[in-house]
């Protein structure tokens, strides 16, 4: 019987690491796989690490470090010929690793992942956020990178492309696929069945302090990956709204209002650009002016985490999965 390793990094996830590790089992056992559970806990303070050991799952405590760090650790401390990674806050579907596996089986790739989805019980804001990550069309989706609430692939390509990144405080889910990319792997999205993603953001504090948390990454991932134009298109879009709203507050206060509102529109137009991009399949008005809006915020809040990142405010998180 195969094995598999499913590590699981977390901090402070008591309300969902026991339906995240029995939904992981439950696949687990469908697929014929032996499986085992190791949870990384980042210095937890309720009770997560013992609902994963009550669970059967072997807890590593390791505080202080980064999310790609912890994934390595759990990866270091794992035997099985297979590895997947989970988030602590994601429900997998119970046939999770058997259509990935038979995806595998039959050639089609070499990393894979599901799409994620929000339980209905989420803001609608923390809704559309998942929502626009989701694929439209054909089933399977060949792409240059996964995130990673959930990620399975053969240790050989971990081991190949060394882990993650242990000094990226955020983006090293991109990071880790984008070098799995380049080192030849086929990197493979399934539409459906999605996982569910429980540790949905409940309220407009916690959706943008998560954001301007994922944004501080930008510098670190042009540092590691090189100047690109995909890690850099975003950066340059935040940038260009922050000078333009400059103008339009500078054109506004020498009396030039109508100036001011054309700046402002012109600003938005990129927001506007990425919601149409990712709405557009889903054929929804609605959907395309709240994603116009998150958008709008997120690309503001992308310029303020680039200023922090540079004075290492990204680094005062605790990593979690």
């Amino acid at each position: 019987m195969s094995q598999i390793s499913i590590v699981v990094p977390m901090f402070n996830e008591a309300r969902h690491i026991g339906r995240t590790l029995q939904a992981a089992q439950r696949s687990a056992t469908v697929a014929g796989l032996e499986c085992e559970l190791i949870v990384v806990d980042n210095g937890s303070s309720d009770d997560g690490p013992q609902i994963a050991r009550s669970l059967g799952a072997q807890v590593v405590s390791l505080p202080g470090l980064t999310i790609g760090a912890l994934r390595n650790r759990g990866a270091q401390a794992s035997a099985g010929q297979w590895l997947a990674f989970l988030d602590a806050d994601i429900e997998v579907p119970e046939h999770w690793l058997r259509l990935l596996l038979d995806l595998h089986e039959q050639g089609r790739g070499d990393v894979f992942a599901l799409d994620c989805d929000t339980p209905r019980q989420a803001p609608w804001f923390a809704q559309a956020w998942q929502r626009r990550t989701r694929r439209a069309g054909p089933e399977l989706h060949s792409m240059p990178w996964l995130p990673t609430p959930n990620l399975l692939m053969r240790r050989q390509w971990f081991d190949q492309v060394g882990g993650f990144s242990e000094t990226l405080r955020t983006g090293e889910d991109k990071d880790f696929t984008l070098r799995l990319s380049q080192a030849g792997a086929r990197l493979l999205a399934l539409r459906t069945p999605a996982v569910l993603h429980w540790g949905f953001e409940g309220s407009w504090g916690e959706w943008l302090g998560k954001e301007l948390w994922r944004q501080g990454s930008n510098l670190q991932l042009l540092r590691s990956n090189g100047v690109r134009l995909r890690l850099l298109r975003f950066p340059m879009l935040s940038m260009g709204a922050w000078v333009l709203d400059a103008m339009a507050l500078s054109a506004l206060l020498d009396g030039f209002p109508h100036l001011a509102l054309l700046m402002l529109l012109i600003a938005s137009l990129p927001a506007l650009v990425l919601s149409l991009r990712q709405s557009l399949k889903h054929r929804e008005p609605l959907f395309v002016l709240q994603l116009w809006g998150l958008h709008w915020i997120r690309l503001h809040l992308a310029g303020a985490a680039f200023v922090l990142s540079l004075f290492n405010w990204n680094a005062r998180r605790p990593a979690r999965g």
